[in-house]
């Protein structure tokens, strides 16, 4: 375990262009680079055929395991490159895809945003993959989408890994609704500095490092093209998705074994800014949060790790993988 870990630590974590500056990236991404070779599953799905791109690394020693990587709201698949190299070390096949709206995935003008939706698609490159039984483990709002994934497919789902899932409350509680169209506005006004700033207070907790500018810049980078528009239309969908489709009264009915891996200084919620200060201060608080959540999933494992935040496969790489791989080594215990 310390020997494969170490040299996935060692890799350059300059792998793909950590260093560049902020270049104008399209709309799917084509002129960014992915840690592996990317491929695309095409969906006729409401009226539209899109692209769902995915990425697919199958280990030298396969172990006939599959796990299935879901990224976070401002996030797309590449950030995962360290964990696929780990897992594939390990012997697991390692499909990661970019949902319909992210990444190098397609930008629809028009689309009904579920978590049903996302977890039916997902289900399809899986079938299409001839997948049969996997562990999903899901951060971020990719956490939402792994918990919908589980509850819709358990018997498909060996083990679930929530890693600082959002949706562990309900925002809907504490903030007010914002229309599509303001989180439209907001989304337009986004750039490289108001990024940073939302990521460094909620993400970090004011601690950045030269190695998050990175995933950054794949934001950032977008809003200088002059097709942002799509994709900020696609991101105040999916932000109405995140709000208005909570999954937290639902954990007590997961029937699959679950781990949380929960950084304790995250503080990342929906609509902080849009409350009292003294409300804000309530919400996102994962030192409370994930021990709540473990209460409500039966059977369930909870993880803290002291002041590590938003990201521990970013921040804490050694301690996210001591902690997945343990889990993965029970393979159907609860």
């Amino acid at each position: 375990m310390k020997k494969f870990l170490l040299q996935v630590l060692l890799l350059p974590l300059i792998a793909f262009g950590q260093e560049d500056s902020l270049k104008n990236l399209d709309v799917n991404l084509s002129n960014a680079s992915y840690p592996f070779e990317v491929k695309y599953l095409k969906l006729d799905i409401q009226q539209q055929s899109l692209n769902m791109a995915y990425m697919e690394v199958k280990p030298a020693d396969d172990n006939g395991r599959v796990i299935v990587l879901l990224h976070g709201k401002n996030f797309n698949g590449a950030y995962w490159e360290n964990s696929v190299n780990a897992l594939a070390a390990m012997g697991f096949r390692v499909i990661v895809p970019d949902q319909v709206g992210f990444g190098k995935s397609s930008k629809p003008t028009h689309f009904q945003y579920s978590f049903q939706q996302l977890a039916e698609n997902t289900k399809t490159l899986l079938d299409t993959l001839k997948v049969n039984k996997v562990i999903i483990i899901g951060h971020s709002m990719g956490g939402m989408l792994a918990t919908r994934f589980a509850l819709m497919y358990p018997q498909f789902t060996e083990q679930l890994i929530l890693e600082n899932p959002i949706g562990l409350e309900d925002y809907k509680k504490f903030a007010p609704y914002q229309s599509i169209d303001k989180n439209y506005k907001n989304e337009l006004g986004q750039n490289y500095e108001k990024i940073k700033k939302y990521q460094l207070s909620n993400y970090y907790d004011g601690m950045w490092k030269p190695s998050y500018d990175r995933w950054l810049n794949l934001l950032a980078g977008w809003t200088l093209n002059k097709d942002y528009p799509v994709v900020a239309w696609n991101a105040a969908l999916t932000s109405d998705m995140v709000f208005t489709q909570p999954v937290v009264y639902e954990f007590e009915n997961l029937q699959v074994p679950t781990l949380l891996i929960i950084g304790t200084r995250d503080r990342t919620a929906i609509g902080k800014t849009l409350v009292p200060e003294a409300v804000r201060k309530t919400m996102g608080q994962y030192q409370l949060l994930g021990k709540q959540t473990q209460k409500k999933i039966a059977g369930s494992r909870l993880v803290e790790l002291p002041g590590v935040g938003h990201l521990p496969h970013i921040e804490a790489f050694e301690l996210f993988m001591k902690a997945l791989s343990d889990f993965l080594k029970t393979k159907n215990n609860s």
